[in-house]
């Protein structure tokens, strides 16, 4: 399972009517890596500027890979992940994790880095069984 659900937003599902923010919440505490992960990637971006940030780092082990693929796998998770921090995510690989903010004009370099080119270009032998 990839959250934790709480018999509260369970409930709620049941209903058929579910509170973006607390599934939202769901997901912070269910998948904190992730969560920091693009917290920190969203806080860069804002710092910097430019047209993205990215982490390059592989996770520390495989619960944490593992959040991260659950989290950017999932339409669901990730287009709440998106609404909630305003930007658009991309991902390669199982941890280069990218936000890119939800102007336009970075539409390019979103593209690039979503492109079958770009994910050949970020291919190497130690991230073949990632």
């Amino acid at each position: 399972m990839s959250l934790d659900v709480s018999p509260a937003l369970l409930e709620q599902a049941e209903r058929g009517e579910v509170d973006e923010a607390d599934f939202v919440d769901c997901v912070r505490t269910s998948l904190p890596y992730a969560w920091e992960m693009i917290s920190s990637l969203v806080a860069q971006l804002k710092v910097d500027g430019g047209e993205f940030a990215d982490n390059q780092t592989p996770p520390p082990d495989e619960q944490a890979r593992g959040q991260l693929l659950r989290a950017l796998a999932s339409d669901a998770i990730r287009g709440a992940l998106q609404r909630h921090f305003g930007v658009r995510l991309a991902f390669q690989n199982c941890h280069r994790v990218a936000v890119f903010p939800l102007d336009s004009s970075v539409d390019q370099r979103l593209a690039k880095f979503t492109s079958v080119r770009g994910q050949l270009l970020n291919q190497s032998p130690e991230l073949r069984d990632c």
